[in-house]
């Protein structure tokens, strides 16, 4: 079985991946910051995180939900097309893609906030975490 939280990379995109961490949009600065260190009620995201041969914006491996802050590139005909694959990529492996335009975030991210915890809060945790050490039953 393949790993969920990263899929088939390469050493080229998780190097893509830092290096899109050093320099982010505004946007996804802004939303980063509103979902960092569990946030977000509990949920624990990670941000520029490299999947298969893609790079997410933020992802939470718990829900395999996917949230992708668009810019206005993401209106070129050419982007929309490479968003749509890349959409169908992920949900082929059951990563849910909520996909918000930058300007969305910049001007309501409370709302887009909201957005994100009724996806997570309609669909139970996909993933689930085995209990840490002295936690659960026995012993």
């Amino acid at each position: 079985m393949g790993r969920k939280t990263r899929g088939k990379t390469t050493a080229k995109t998780v190097r893509s991946a830092r290096e899109l961490r050093q320099e982010p949009t505004p946007a996804e600065r802004k939303l980063w910051e509103a979902l960092r260190g569990r946030r977000l009620a509990g949920l624990k995201f990670r941000r520029q995180h490299p999947y298969g041969p893609f790079v997410l914006d933020a992802f939470c491996v718990e829900h395999q939900l996917e949230i992708e802050v668009d810019g206005g590139i993401h209106a070129v005909p050419v982007q929309v097309a490479h968003d749509a694959a890349r959409t169908e990529f992920l949900q082929a492996r059951g990563i849910r893609v909520l996909r918000f335009p930058s300007a969305d975030v910049e001007n309501n991210l409370e709302g887009v906030l909201k957005v994100i915890l009724e996806t997570v809060l309609t669909s139970p945790p996909l993933l689930t975490r085995p209990p840490a050490s002295g936690e659960g039953a026995g012993g």
